[in-house]
């Protein structure tokens, strides 16, 4: 189990609800309580159906402009529908961070 979790935690990206889909297998690792049930059997076939299927994210073009504009954007969001909205512009010192810092951004404007 640690193993299969391990290779899929590598595309843990192109997974949507990869981690919710992963906590009872998880919760198996734990020392002592491994113990098959059907939650754990119908998450590990629903990790293997997910992960055999064509990826939700596509690979990044280079040759074409990336829609990142000048600032960072976040929707909450629940059952489906919009709760509310996040908008921050950002200066020209942090636009020239990486889209991961912009993400990680974004998270810390949104918790505070």
């Amino acid at each position: 189990m640690r193993g299969f979790l391990g290779l899929t935690r590598y595309y843990i990206r192109f997974v949507k609800d990869y981690g919710t889909i992963s906590k009872p297998l998880t919760q198996l690792l734990k020392k002592d309580v491994f113990e098959w049930n059907d939650k754990a059997a119908k998450n590990f076939k629903l990790l293997k159906e997910v992960m055999t299927q064509p990826p939700v994210l596509a690979l990044p073009d280079p040759n074409k402009q990336f829609a990142l504009g000048h600032g960072i954007k976040a929707m909450l969001m629940q059952d489906g529908h919009p709760i509310t909205y996040v908008s921050k512009s950002l200066g020209l010192g942090k636009q020239a961070l990486s889209i991961y810092k912009w993400e990680m951004l974004a998270i810390l404007s949104c918790s505070s």
